[in-house]
């Protein structure tokens, strides 16, 4: 990787921005960065390579700081959010076992064998992408404050999930690395609180803010690549340490400050790079191996949106139950964990991927949607 090239991706990464500028297409910012992704991967171009060393762990530093940022997003401290915990974790859950029996018909129809990872993917919600939409489109309301525990909880159950139902064979490995990540997490929870009740972060913060040391944000910076490396070293996802200690950050406070450094370090650059990435990790023609896995690919996404809109039998309306079937990093770490260990077919790692495009495609429409026909209270809640 050159300067040419990070100069490629930054021009790139403004597609997300003109094609989100119409607000009549209420268009989410990182569908342009993923087109641009595909257009200048293997698909068409070619000139953006994935698996290059650098562009690789620049992306994978972006998708975790996505994921705390997601995950710092997330109104732990809102008493609305813990009303409706209940009711998300009951859909979430919902969901969950809806898919099963697609996820059974597709693994049976394609020979894969694959029931439980396909029953996962189409459970997955993508907080990095859903909470993004939410907060620029204004959507507010009930419906959405119920919403989002029902992705927090299915994104979080999902990234636990996904090595052991991938690799069923190292399954207690990544249980304990899952274990480790989430207690350390809540050690840092812990700390944090103590220091918060007396006041050392409150002095910190002064401090920092005096003498422009940049100290909150560059604590978060060790202690988010310390649980990233954990995560790594036990064969985990680093979403899962992204984004636990990034509801860490909620559940103790954010400051503004962090918050608009930890905004401008990720969606300034870190954010859009890692989505140039993944869409350049998609060679949809990989496909052509086995051409009917097209027809997985739209099926899981199908498949992942039903299950996700069958949720309006509860009383959740179908826009928002479609926007809760985005998916990102789940099929992510999916593809890459599956074609590192050898144990997807060729081709199946872009159906999945296909799979996830789809669901995003679906969400878009639907978030677009229920922006358009959104009271104006739920817009006004939607800023608060």
């Amino acid at each position: 990787m050159s300067f040419a090239t990070l100069s490629v991706i930054s021009l790139a990464a403004l597609l997300g921005p003109l094609l989100a500028l119409p607000q009549r297409w209420h268009l989410p910012v990182v569908l342009g960065e993923l087109i641009a992704g595909v257009l200048l991967g293997p698909t068409v171009v070619g000139y953006l390579h994935a698996g290059n060393g650098t562009f690789s762990f620049l992306a994978d530093i972006g998708f975790a700081l996505i994921m705390f940022v997601a995950g710092a997003q997330v109104p732990v401290r809102d008493a609305a959010l813990r009303a409706g915990l209940r009711t998300g974790a009951l859909r979430a859950l919902a969901v969950g076992l809806v898919a099963v029996v697609p996820a059974f018909a597709l693994a049976r129809g394609f020979h894969t064998g694959h029931t439980a990872l396909y029953t996962v993917l189409m459970a997955s919600s993508s907080a990095a992408l859903i909470l993004p939409v939410v907060g620029s489109l204004s959507l507010g309301g009930i419906a959405v404050l119920e919403m989002l525990p029902q992705i927090a909880v299915a994104d979080t159950a999902c990234i636990v999930a996904l090595p052991l139902v991938i690799d069923p064979r190292h399954a207690a490995r990544a249980a304990l690395g899952a274990l480790a990540v989430a207690g350390c997490a809540g050690l840092v929870f812990v700390v944090l609180r103590r220091l918060e009740r007396g006041g050392y972060r409150r002095r910190l913060h002064h401090l920092s803010g005096e003498r422009r040391f940049a100290l909150e944000l560059r604590i978060s910076l060790v202690v988010l690549f310390a649980l990233a490396a954990l995560a790594v070293a036990t064969h985990v996802s680093i979403m899962l340490a992204g984004f636990s200690l990034g509801l860490v950050a909620a559940a103790v406070g954010e400051p503004r400050r962090l918050a608009k450094q930890l905004f401008a370090l990720t969606e300034g650059f870190l954010g859009p790079l890692f989505f140039l990435w993944l869409g350049a990790s998609l060679d949809l023609r990989a496909l052509g191996h086995r051409p009917s896995f097209v027809a997985l690919g739209v099926l899981l996404g199908v498949g992942a949106v039903g299950a996700h809109a069958a949720m309006r039998a509860t009383g959740q309306p179908l826009g928002i139950g479609v926007l809760a079937s985005a998916q990102l990093g789940v099929p992510v770490a999916a593809a890459t964990l599956g074609t590192r260990l050898h144990l997807l077919a060729p081709g199946e790692a872009a159906a999945l991927m296909l799979g996830a495009l789809l669901t995003i495609a679906a969400s878009t429409v639907a978030s677009s949607l229920t922006a358009r026909h959104a009271p104006a209270t739920d817009t006004a809640a939607g800023r608060g």
